[in-house]
């Protein structure tokens, strides 16, 4: 189940950040500066990468069910 949350929060940021959606930008603001500490910039490279993890941990979340 925490896969499958994980996922779902990886989809909607990679899906706001890779199709730039402004509404979502705004929402997601307050993680661009936690995620900026750490000296990462959220961008579109960043939001491709994040689209493409959420149906890979999918995918491995139905494959190992101990995750």
């Amino acid at each position: 189940m925490v896969t499958v949350v994980i996922a779902v929060a990886l989809g909607v940021i990679g899906l706001a950040y890779a199709l730039p959606i402004d509404a979502l930008i705004d929402v997601l603001q307050p993680l661009t500066d936690v995620i900026a500490s750490y000296g990462l910039t959220i961008d579109r490279e960043l939001g491709y990468l994040a689209m493409f993890a959420c149906p890979s941990l999918l995918v491995v979340g139905s494959l190992l069910p101990g995750i």
